[in-house]
């Protein structure tokens, strides 16, 4: 009998990646595990790439979902649609942003597409802004605006785009400094940036790269970013595909540890909101968000039946203080993996806030990525029944670790004593 790896490689494209040397097929889940095909039990601190971000198989998602399934699917955008509205509502009030209005899409990459669209148009402008090491997504322009190497498989695009510096703390050429002077010289970098480039349309930044590795800036540099744009008039976009929700523990939003000068003039999300349906969006004050002349729909954004497990799944984040869950279970979890790490010349550095976790790993005595161990790790861990995801970019290493919100204490102690299993099995 042909295997379903087999068939995979039959039919869909070589550049569709698969982790494991013999991948996985994942069947159903419940809480924080998975199983597979074969009936191994897992569990999981990926989440399907940050997306099942409550629970898999969570009741209150599961019955919203079937609800409004067995009432209609369908419709489109171009009738009135009652859970959308409410979504909007609510995502509306908890954005931040003044006279927000909210439009769905399907995806994080469509939310940003959209996002460009709009800060162009608004700016009369494609010049955008990007920061190395970033990741927006994998359509046309998300691709083109994408400051990582690895996931940008064409330099053709729509806009033009300048790197800033800024989203890697530890490395680069700033990286020694300290966290007041690494803002001072990027904000330098970026006046002088400005003094070389036509008008700008906006700046898109994610408060934590994720694709790239989980890195960030030190608190504040947005906001000290903010200063300059707002001088230039050029609007700050805040990608929040994986930041958004609560997830950082810290602040609901990524962009809350920049807010000196208030929020972004336009906002994305998608992921987590939907807890594994397909749900992403932009927020932006009505001034942005109307700017457009001509007709618009969406097919398939704001479904009833994405925007009904939408509503259930942010409902119990609230109700529930998963952003609280996130900052107490995740600090025990950083804290635990940092006891490990400095045990082992292997991991350069264990980052990131809430449950959402980096581990960079280094060839022992050097500075340099070892992704022969990266792929080692992900596979032992596997073995020892925990899944975790890996990323990084210009040369980096990086293990990504982002369990749904709800993990346990005893979960994040299971998972940390897998890991450091599969590290020292490896080092």
């Amino acid at each position: 009998m042909t295997s379903l790896f087999d068939r995979h490689r039959a039919v869909l494209p070589d550049w569709l990646a698969l982790y494991y040397r013999h991948p996985i097929e994942i069947t159903h889940g419940e809480g924080r595990h998975v199983w597979d095909s074969e009936g191994k039990r897992y569990l999981d601190f990926f989440g399907g790439i940050l997306t099942t971000m409550t629970a898999h198989a969570l009741p209150e998602v599961t019955k919203a979902v079937s609800d409004q399934a067995g009432r209609i699917i369908h419709s489109s955008t171009l009738y009135l649609n009652r859970p959308m509205v409410e979504l909007a509502e609510r995502i509306a009030h908890l954005s931040g942003i003044p006279d927000a209005r909210v439009f769905f899409t399907t995806s994080g990459t469509e939310a940003n597409d959209t996002a460009l669209l709009l800060a162009t148009a608004h700016r009369g402008s494609n010049q955008i802004l990007a920061m190395r090491n970033s990741y927006h997504g994998r359509s046309f322009s998300a691709v083109g605006i994408t400051g990582n190497r690895a996931w940008s498989p064409t330099s053709l695009s729509p806009l033009q785009t300048l790197y800033v510096h800024g989203g890697v703390r530890s490395r680069g050429p700033y990286a020694e400094l300290s966290d007041g002077q690494f803002i001072n010289a990027c904000v330098a970098d970026l006046e002088d940036l400005l003094g070389h480039t036509r008008e700008v349309a906006a700046l898109i930044a994610e408060p934590i790269q994720g694709v790239g590795g989980f890195t960030s800036p030190p608190d504040g540099l947005y906001a000290a970013f903010r200063e300059v744009l707002d001088r230039h008039g050029i609007l700050w976009i805040s990608d929040e595909v994986q930041t958004g929700w609560g997830r950082t523990g810290d602040h609901f939003w990524g962009w809350q540890a920049h807010a000196e000068n208030g929020p972004p003039d336009i906002l994305t999300f998608a992921k987590g909101i939907g807890n594994g349906m397909s749900v992403g969006g932009v927020v932006a004050s009505a001034r942005i968000m109307n700017c457009l002349d001509a007709n618009s729909i969406s097919t398939f954004g704001g479904s009833p039946v994405t925007m009904a497990a939408g509503l259930a799944n942010l409902s119990y984040l609230v109700e529930h203080d998963l952003q609280g869950n996130a900052r107490r279970v995740g600090g025990l979890l950083m804290e635990r993996l940092r006891a490990v790490a400095a045990q082992l010349p292997l991991v350069r550095e264990v980052r990131g806030r809430g449950l959402m976790a980096g581990i960079e790993l280094v060839k022992p005595g050097t500075d340099e990525a070892h992704p022969e161990a990266a792929a080692a790790v992900l596979e032992a861990a596997r073995e020892g029944g925990l899944l975790i995801g890996k990323g990084g970019g210009h040369s980096t290493s990086v293990l990504r670790i982002a369990p749904p919100l709800t993990l346990t204490v005893a979960e994040a102690e299971e998972g940390a004593a897998v890991l450091e299993r599969a590290l020292r099995s490896v080092s």
